[in-house]
């Protein structure tokens, strides 16, 4: 897929506020620091399309991009950001899930996992809600131009070893580096073969 056009649409905090129409939406959530912004702006050839940070937990609002007037991207908040309080963190949950469980244009969601942590147990959490709640969802592990090839496949492999203890089939993995535009052909591909397949249906 090659993006062409790439356009800041909408933020806001309430799902029933989020664009009209039915054009499919793909979501982008991780938590907090693991490179979100980065990962959006190689993906799009973008720069500043999301806005990094060096301070975590900068997203606080569901961010609507439209992606080559076809299909939006969705720059969900962080999760797991504890500098901004349980109360804080409490709307965060309840803006993410709201838009999670209610947007009937929610095709995927990229849940990011920094490749260099052993699997954690907020991020194993948040696929079992995910799964719990049929939410349709690929994973993204993200800086893996930050390991060896040989400790990044250990580290892959742990979350896979540990996903199918509970899954009888794992989702989509994609390994991805901001830096060096790992993944993005792969990523944009898997986008728009789903892209395809729901027009082939309408």
């Amino acid at each position: 897929m090659e993006i062409k056009t790439a356009e800041f649409v909408i933020s806001n905090t309430d799902v029933k506020k989020c664009p009209s129409g039915n054009i499919p939406e793909y979501a982008f959530i991780g938590r907090s620091n693991v490179g979100k912004s980065s990962l959006i702006n190689m993906l799009t050839n973008r720069n500043k399309l999301a806005m990094t940070s060096s301070k975590p937990g900068k997203t606080l609002l569901i961010n609507h991009f439209m992606i080559n007037n076809e299909w939006y991207l969705v720059d969900l908040p962080g999760y797991g950001f504890a500098q901004i309080g349980k109360s804080g963190q409490q709307k965060l949950k309840q803006i993410i899930e709201s838009y999670l469980l209610q947007r009937e244009s929610l095709t995927n969601v990229f849940l990011l996992i920094d490749c260099r942590h052993e699997p954690q147990k907020i991020d194993i959490a948040f696929m079992e809600w995910l799964g719990e709640n049929g939410v349709p969802f690929s994973i993204v592990f993200t800086k893996a131009d930050k390991l060896s090839n040989r400790k990044l496949q250990e580290n892959v492999a742990a979350y896979k070893e540990h996903l199918a203890e509970s899954w009888e089939e794992l989702p989509p993995i994609f390994i991805s580096s901001a830096e060096k535009k790992t993944g993005r052909e792969e990523i944009l591909n898997y986008i728009e073969e789903i892209n395809n397949e729901l027009k082939v249906k309408s």
